[in-house]
Order: C-alpha cells, then sequence, then structure tokens
C-alpha cells in the first residue's frame, strides 16, 4: 500500500501503490517576534490589584498561536536502520486557526530537556520539500491558508541512543496574526507541540518471506517514495499507518525484478513466492477473491469502491494486544488461513500476488497499532534476523521507466545483520529457520 504523491513522474509510473481506499477584537497586531513570555499580558484593570506572575503560581504564560501543531499518532520510538543510526519519525499536523496567511519560516526541532540544543532546522527549501497539503500533494511554498493546514514529515537520524532525547518540542518562526483581531501578518517565535520518545520499544518480528534478493522498496524514511506521505483520512482521523511500510521484491541471479513481458505477472521474479507468518499470532481478518491486475501501470482508481478492494487480498494477523501485522496484494485463491486461525513464526498465510492498487506483483508489509490496515497507527519495528546484501542504487530507482534495468549492480554476499528496520531500497535475505 503506498501513495504516489511526490514521485517523479517516471518513478510515479511503476509505483507499488496501494493506498485511501487507503472572539472580541483585541486590536492591531503587535509588531517584532515575539517568544510566549513576551507576548503575554501584563495589563490590569482599573482598580485591580497586581496578580502574582503566572510563573510564581504555577500558571504557564500564555500567547496566542495562530499555527497550532499535532503530531500524527501517539507516540514513536527509536528504531535501529540498515544504516547503523537511529531513526525517529513522524508527522506534524499544522493547522493556521486564524483569518490571515501565515507564511512557516522555519521549524526548528529542540531537544526539551535543553533547548539550546537543535536536532535539526526545516527552513528555505528543505521546508518546502518536506511539507505536504492534507491530501497529501507537495506544496509550492510555505503560506497556510487561513483554516488551511499542512503535514510537516520529520526523520530524525541519531548515531547511538543516547543521543536521542526523552522529549522533543518544536520551535516555529513565521508570520502570522499576532492575535484574533490582526489583520496583517506580523512576525513571532514560540515554542510548542512536545513530543514524548523513547517509552516504546521498536517490534520485533522475523521475516514475512523467504529466500534471498529481497528490496524493501519504498521503505522508510524517503518522502520520494510512495509509503513516507501516505498520510489517510480514515474514520474521522488522520492515520499514518504506512510509516515504516515496505513493499517487497525480489531480485533474480541478474539483478532483475522482471524478466520479458512486464505486463505478465508470472514474468516477475516474486510472483507466487510463499508469504509467511512474521510471528505468532491469530488471524484477524482476510480477503481472497480479488482477480490479479494487469502489471505495467496502475489500476483505474475508480474500479476500487471498498478500501478492502484497494488492498486486493490480504491477511491481518494480531501478533500481541496493540500489534498486528497487515499483508497485501496476494494473489488470489492463495490465502490459506481463516479468521480466528492461530497460526506460528513460518507459517504459510498465502503466495505473493499482484491484487488491488498495484502496478507490479509485490507485497505490501507493515506493522501497526490496531487492526484495520489504514486506520491504524503506524509502529516502528526490526526484523530479528537477515542478511544484508547491500542497497539499490538510489538514482536507478527514481529514474526507472519501467523496472526492467539491473537493480543489483551493488549487490553484495550477505553480512549477518540482526534487529534493524529495513531501509528503503535495501536488498536483504531471509535465511530458512
Amino acid at each position: 500500500m503506498t501513495n504516489q504523491h511526490g514521485l517523479n513522474s517516471r518513478t510515479r509510473r511503476f509505483a507499488m501503490v496501494a493506498a485511501a481506499g487507503l472572539v472580541v477584537a483585541l486590536g492591531s497586531a503587535a509588531c517584532g517576534d515575539q517568544t510566549s513570555v513576551e507576548s503575554s499580558s501584563n495589563a490590569s484593570a482599573p482598580g485591580a490589584t497586581k496578580a502574582k506572575h503566572p510563573t510564581e503560581i504555577g500558571v504557564a504564560p500564555q500567547t496566542f498561536t495562530p499555527v497550532v501543531a499535532s503530531t500524527i499518532g501517539p507516540e514513536t520510538a527509536p528504531v535501529r536502520g540498515t544504516d547503523g543510526r537511529y531513526h525517529v519519525v513522524y508527522e506534524l499536523q499544522l493547522t493556521n486557526a486564524k483569518a490571515v496567511p501565515a507564511t512557516i519560516r522555519s521549524v526548528a526541532v529542540l531537544d526539551e530537556a535543553d533547548r539550546e540544543r537543535v536536532i535539526t532546522r526545516f527552513q528555505d527549501s528543505r521546508l518546502v520539500e518536506n511539507m505536504r497539503t492534507l491530501a497529501p500533494s507537495p506544496v509550492e511554498n510555505t503560506t497556510i491558508e487561513p483554516n488551511g493546514s499542512r503535514l510537516l514529515f520529520v526523520n530524525l537520524a541519531f548515531d547511538s541512543l543516547d543521543e536521542v532525547p526523552q522529549t522533543l518540542i518544536h520551535r516555529f518562526r513565521l508570520l502570522g496574526a499576532a492575535n484574533p483581531g490582526s489583520t496583517e501578518p506580523t512576525p513571532l517565535t514560540y515554542t510548542i507541540t512536545p513530543f514524548e520518545i523513547g517509552n516504546l520499544r521498536p517490534v520485533v518480528v522475523g521475516p514475512p518471506l523467504k529466500g534471498d534478493g529481497w528490496v524493501a522498496f519504498n521503505g522508510c524514511c524517503d518522502l520520494r517514495f510512495a509509503h513516507r506521505g501516505a498520510v489517510q483520512s480514515v474514520n474521522g482521523g488522520l492515520f499514518d499507518s504506512q510509516r515504516f511500510a515496505i513493499d517487497y521484491m525480489q531480485l533474480d541471479d541478474n539483478g532483475h525484478f522482471v524478466t520479458g513481458d512486464v505486463t505478465n505477472p508470472q514474468n516477475w521474479t516474486q510472483y507466487g513466492s510463499e508469504v509467511i507468518a512474521a510471528a505468532n499470532g491469530t488471524v484477524v481478518s482476510v480477503a481472497n477473491n480479488f482477480p490479479n491486475q494487469v502489471p505495467g501501470s496502475l489500476p483505474d482508481p475508480g474500479s476500487f469502491d471498498t478500501i478492502e478492494s484497494v488492498d486486493g487480498n490480504h491477511v491481518i494477523l494480531k501478533f500481541r494486544n496493540g500489534v498486528y501485522a497487515f499483508y497485501a496484494h496476494l494473489e488470489k485463491g492463495s490465502v490459506v488461513v481463516e479468521p480466528g486461525d492461530k497460526v506460528k513464526r513460518g507459517d504459510k498465510l498465502g503466495l505473493l500476488g499482484n491484487t488491488g492498487n498495484t502496478s507490479a506483483p509485490h507485497l505490501h508489509f507493515h506493522i501497526m497499532s490496531g487492526p484495520e490496515a489504514l486506520a491504524s497507527d503506524a509502529l516502528p519495528f526490526v526484523v530479528d534476523s537477515f542478511g544484508y546484501e547491500g542497497q539499490v542504487p538510489l538514482q536507478t530507482a527514481l529514474e526507472s521507466d519501467d523496472l526492467t534495468e539491473d537493480f543489483g549492480t551493488d549487490r553484495h554476499a550477505p553480512v549477518p545483520r540482526k534487529n534493524e528496520l529495513l531501509l528503503n531500497l535495501a536488498i536483504v535475505g531471509f535465511p530458512g529457520d
């Protein structure tokens, strides 16, 4: 399951996609930059006794914040990737709650315990590149219209767990309405939206497939690829169930995904591969009767009338409370489990196919916080044991017209790895248990 916004036109054609169906006026504005403390009022009504400063009685200073921010999903955890770094991945929903346009100048991600420590800063072109509409689609600038919203995609990487803050907080510099009576935007600075991390641990699973040469296509965390931007509005909320999702495709010995006619599913190396349980669990739901799509292009979006049909044939497993696994695009009639069945790690679930909203055979796999494929939050996960075989060159993937190129030019003998998230375009092998 993916969302193709953000891919260039060539890569978009062959994206492995299955997303979506996946007050009193206060007068004129103040001038100059304002912080939370600077913008709080010290005025008192005539005859009133002077009150204590708010901080003396435990009340935080107040400030008008025309752009408000919240995270998509309640929490996350740092997860070690195949690049050896620890990744913290999340999204901010930014909403301009005033009647004056707001232009974001920068967003600095800070360590809440040491606000002088800037983890990263989004500004200028980098801010534009990581911002999306709620659709989501790319933006041309960082201005948010009155009552409008945007998404900011954040991917932090740390060299060690010791470097990861317990809580992040976000400092905004913007032009916006300084108060509800403002008619023109003015410069503002304020720090909002603390986000705790580190209270969770990544989910540990086994592989969902067997064999070598598997490519983690559309894996975390490049926004130019499909899954990273696949926030969906489902069941009355915004969810990013695909934040860490992977589209598994397999290379043959010559580095190719497909040989011969690309419109024949059986010409793709991975087609028909056995899909297995990545951990012990219980089957929650299945679909088994959707037909194959013709590889080579995405199907007509109008051909899908339910979210389930977008997923194609699929299996959802419950591993434990709050941890579910989603397998999508399985071959028609190949699913061998039913809801309520107990499965053990390595048990066959079905065969890899090309059903649902997909342009080439692959297995879509992700771990999530609930039993709904789209209306659940993504959970970071690691594979407990695998062989790392290198990377597909980034430019090869970005510039491919039809996925017929040699994608294995940088492939090497497998190097044993443990407990890592397979990042985008990693090539891996899964030895048999």
